[in-house]
């Protein structure tokens, strides 16, 4: 079975049973910081080594984990373990948040940028955003910067990219440029 297959399972199930006890915003609360905390090497390594015995990652995640994180989160993490799914909880984090955005109704969308923009101008393309009726009811915002884009703006969610970039235009010319018979033929006598 693949990685995604199982991780996608198991998120599910993580996520039925945090709605079924009404603990939906404690367990992804839960894992986010999992997600944070994973991000450091040896924690990830630790996860996904056949050599450490699963009796020692199960002490070692009630250290870092116990009080501070829901029991169910806490039951969920020791079961993932004493099954030998202890090398996908990665994936499976990851998994979940994409099936709570599902059950939230939230698009994730990547607003990609020349230069960084002002909070107001955030605001107003996230209302515009939300309004759309191509984005799910509630709107997440990520922003970045990429230089290369020269000015304008590329927007990405889901399968959708909407490319408005100067980078973008000025390949749209060139490729125009090249593919004109009647251009290329001037330019070459």
């Amino acid at each position: 079975m693949s990685v995604h297959r199982i991780a996608s399972r198991y998120a599910k199930s993580l996520i039925e049973l945090a709605i079924d006890q009404e603990k939906l915003e404690a367990v992804t609360k839960d894992v986010q910081q999992f997600q944070q905390l994973v991000k450091n090497r040896d924690l990830y390594l630790l996860f996904k080594s056949p050599i450490v015995h699963a009796d020692k990652k199960k002490q070692i995640l009630k250290l870092i984990f116990e009080g501070n994180v829901d029991e169910l989160f806490m039951a969920f993490l020791n079961i993932l373990v004493t099954k030998g799914r202890e090398g996908y909880m990665p994936e499976m984090a990851f998994e979940y948040m994409l099936q709570y955005k599902q059950v939230k109704h939230i698009s994730t969308v990547k607003l990609t940028t020349a230069s960084p923009l002002a909070e107001d101008l955030k605001q107003a393309i996230h209302d515009k955003l939300q309004a759309s009726k191509t984005t799910d009811d509630n709107v997440e915002l990520v922003s970045a910067v990429d230089e290369s884009l020269i000015g304008g703006f590329v927007v990405e969610f889901e399968d959708n990219i909407y490319d408005a970039s100067v980078k973008h235009k000025l390949d749209v010319l060139k490729k125009g440029f090249r593919e004109n018979f009647y251009v290329s033929k001037i330019i070459s006598s």
